[in-house]
């Protein structure tokens, strides 16, 4: 499956800003964390993921894993007295 990410969604979204499994709170969460310019370029990058030759293939190898999907659009918030590591 993780092949078929990579051949589907890799290619055209560029660089996850990351991975991540939860610790606390409800368990088997796995979160794909990836970065936009905006909403434009958003829905530009699902529609080439929708059309890629390998995503058809990766939904069905990974339909039985998936029991929930949510999507978020977030921004960052300015916090004047923090700034990340």
């Amino acid at each position: 499956i993780h092949e078929r990410l990579v051949g589907s969604e890799m290619c055209i979204r560029d660089s996850p800003v990351g991975f991540y499994t939860s610790l606390v709170g409800p368990q088997n969460q796995f979160v794909h964390l990836w970065g936009y310019d905006d909403l434009t370029d958003y829905e530009r990058r699902g529609r080439a993921r929708d059309a890629h030759p390998d995503f058809p293939a990766y939904l069905q190898a990974s339909a039985h894993l998936i029991t929930a999907q949510e999507t978020r659009l977030i921004r960052s918030a300015p916090m004047p007295c923090w700034s990340p590591a």
